[in-house]
This record gives structure tokens, C-alpha cells and sequence, in this order.
């Protein structure tokens, strides 16, 4: 089981970056997945999560509203739409899977992970 993590870089806040996760999981299916971000010197916090049937979606209070999780099952892939970025969104991003119905807000619910994608939002 492998998750890569992609479409970071560097934006200006107010800016907009696509995540994307691709899952090398068999049955994708059965797998709900979730987004986390980590700062240098903090810990992991959860951003984002979807269940398997793809519609049971959970946010952050600080991703609620700018952010959309999202996933498209023949291609394996779950992506998170950011918009509106902020300088406190800066992080490193990781998605993770579970083989459950629903996502988890909790890191230690997971038990794969991506290498992570760096996303730097300039003030």
C-alpha cells in the first residue's frame, strides 16, 4: 500500500493550490482517506477527511469554507481544492488512508501514509 502526495509549491496568500493524493490501495474503494499538515516544531494536525463512498466529509475549523476534499475513485485519487490561502497554511501536507467507512480526525487512526508535499504561502 502507497500513497503519493503531490501539487505543492509556493503561492501568495489569497492564492489557490490542487493537492492530490494517488493511492496504489486494491479496492481503493474500501479505504476512506484523510489530509493532515505539519509545521516545523508542531505537531500533526488533521485538515481534511473523506469516507469511501466519497461523500462523508469532515473539515478543520480553519479549512472549513476554503477548502474542498474530494475523491474520483477510477483514478485512485482524492484531491484538496485550497483556495483562499493563508500564511498559516504554510506546511508540510500528508494524506493517509484507513481501510474503514469513515475518515478519522486523528493521525493515529491511520496506519499509511504519504511522503508529504510542501506548501509555502507567502505574506
Amino acid at each position: 500500500v502507497q500513497l503519493q502526495a503531490s501539487g505543492g509549491g509556493l503561492v501568495q496568500a489569497g492564492g489557490s493550490l490542487r493537492l492530490s493524493c494517488v493511492a496504489s490501495v486494491r479496492p481503493f474503494a474500501q479505504y476512506s482517506i484523510g489530509w493532515f499538515r505539519q509545521a516545523p516544531g508542531k505537531e500533526r494536525e488533521f485538515v481534511a477527511t473523506i469516507g469511501r463512498r466519497g461523500y462523508d466529509t469532515s473539515y478543520s475549523d480553519s479549512a472549513k469554507g476554503r477548502f474542498s476534499i474530494s475523491r474520483v475513485s477510477s483514478d485512485n485519487t482524492v484531491t484538496l481544492e485550497m483556495n483562499n490561502l493563508e500564511f498559516a497554511d504554510t506546511s508540510t501536507y500528508y494524506c493517509a488512508a484507513r481501510k474503514t467507512l469513515f475518515g478519522s480526525r486523528s493521525p493515529d487512526d491511520y496506519n499509511t501514509w504519504g511522503q508529504g508535499t510542501l506548501v509555502t504561502v507567502s505574506s
